[in-house]
């Protein structure tokens, strides 16, 4: 046994707190002197122990049975206390959570609404969650399947710890379900859900992947309650029929397909009569919804009673055409939209649009950002976790743009 002597204790304590010190010597004085304390007690209790064992080395000499059992109990309470104390200060400075990495992909920067999660993202990983800024890794998809699916090699290879993904194709999740399951890597996919068969073999087989993101067909039924909430339930014309073009998202996203259909649905269920004039793709865009609604108007003309947009960056291109057409949004036609946008929301405000959904990408991107620390601990984890969405009409618009300014 190594001799228990007053110099080697002052040895080892120096070679102890040195790293210590140097590690957490950004943190602050107080998390430092906490450290400190937890090591001093549990040094110290480790020293009395030590040199009572080095003292009683003599063969001939035995403690008694009740002193022995006594001894041994007290240190393993001071063991015990000196953990506890230093597991304070760790959670103190973010838990193992600082080192970590996290690989995330969104399917393209220039998506309005996927800026503000990404933001949100980085926000609350690195200054709620105790993550390191560098650990925090955002990349671009560029709306490119095979480029991000690149970027999550890259990821796998250089052995992050987590990814959370906003797929370009949401039907590319089996493949890189597989390829995070063999690496060890859990994964959280966003706003861009699989399909629920996809979904139900992350459970059926213990994969660690989850869903994180709002139920599209809320969305789309909150869409088509804001038409019925008008004075004419979407009828301006008073034929009986509430005559509509659609301009979709992605017709292959989940999100896209639901709002299309759910949003009619809200209307037919309540026993109106509906007639679609056009349903065209203008993959979540501004320029490309404007140029639709455009021509739209320019063939169907006073006909279109009502402009259903999968997402508020193309109500606000439909918007454009209305006005460029004479038409006035709330008086002889009605355009509703996905996302509540800032400038979505203040139409709605200034009767510019008829009403939007609030995609919640506050409690969107905490949440995944929650799923994936429940990852990291080892937590048992749901395969999907829903957010709800917000109806978003001039009753509440001026409070949904205080949250959102």
């Amino acid at each position: 046994m190594e001799n228990c002597t007053k110099e080697s204790y002052n040895v080892h304590v120096d070679e102890v707190k040195a790293p210590i010190d140097k590690k957490y010597n950004d943190k602050g004085g107080f998390i430092m002197r906490l450290l400190k304390k937890a090591l001093a007690v549990g040094l110290a209790s480790a020293m009395v122990f030590s040199m009572a064992g080095c003292g009683s080395g003599s063969k001939g000499t035995t403690a008694a049975p009740s002193e022995s059992t006594t001894a041994a109990e007290t240190k393993k309470e001071d063991s015990s206390a000196a953990e506890t104390t230093a597991e304070a200060a760790k959670e103190a400075v973010g838990g193992d959570l600082a080192d970590k990495k996290v690989g995330i992909s969104i399917y393209k920067f220039d998506d309005n609404f996927m800026t503000l999660y990404r933001t949100e993202l980085q926000r609350y990983l690195t200054e709620d969650l105790g993550f390191k800024k560098e650990n925090v890794v955002i990349q671009d998809g560029k709306g490119d399947q095979a480029e991000q699916t690149n970027q999550i090699q890259n990821f796998i290879t250089q052995k992050y710890d987590v990814l959370i993904l906003n797929l370009v194709q949401a039907s590319s999740a089996p493949e890189i379900t597989d390829m995070c399951k063999e690496a060890g890597i859990p994964v959280v996919y966003i706003n861009r859900e699989p399909d629920t068969e996809e979904e139900q073999r992350w459970k059926d087989e213990k994969i660690n992947a989850t869903y994180v993101g709002c139920d599209a067909r809320q969305s789309g039924t909150y869409q088509g309650e804001e038409i019925l909430e008008t004075s004419n339930k979407g009828d301006i014309n008073g034929d009986g029929v509430v005559t509509y073009i659609m301009i979709q998202g992605d017709p292959e996203n989940v999100d896209a397909q639901y709002r299309t259909e759910f949003s009619v649905k809200a209307l037919t269920e309540s026993g109106m009569q509906v007639k679609e004039l056009l349903k065209q793709r203008g993959d979540w865009d501004q320029a490309k919804a404007q140029q639709i609604a455009q021509d739209a108007l320019t063939q169907y003309g006073d006909q279109i009673e009502v402009i259903f947009c999968n997402n508020d960056a193309m109500a606000l291109g439909a918007l454009q055409a209305i006005e460029a057409a004479g038409r006035t949004v709330n008086k002889d036609i009605y355009l509703v939209g996905v996302d509540a946008l800032t400038e979505a929301v203040q139409n709605v405000i200034d009767d510019k649009q008829t009403g939007t959904v609030f995609n919640d990408h506050f409690s969107q991107a905490q949440k995944a950002s929650d799923m994936a620390v429940k990852f990291l601990k080892g937590e048992s984890v749901d395969n999907v976790n829903m957010v709800d969405y917000i109806k978003v009409t001039k009753d509440n618009a001026q409070e949904i743009l205080d949250k959102l300014k």
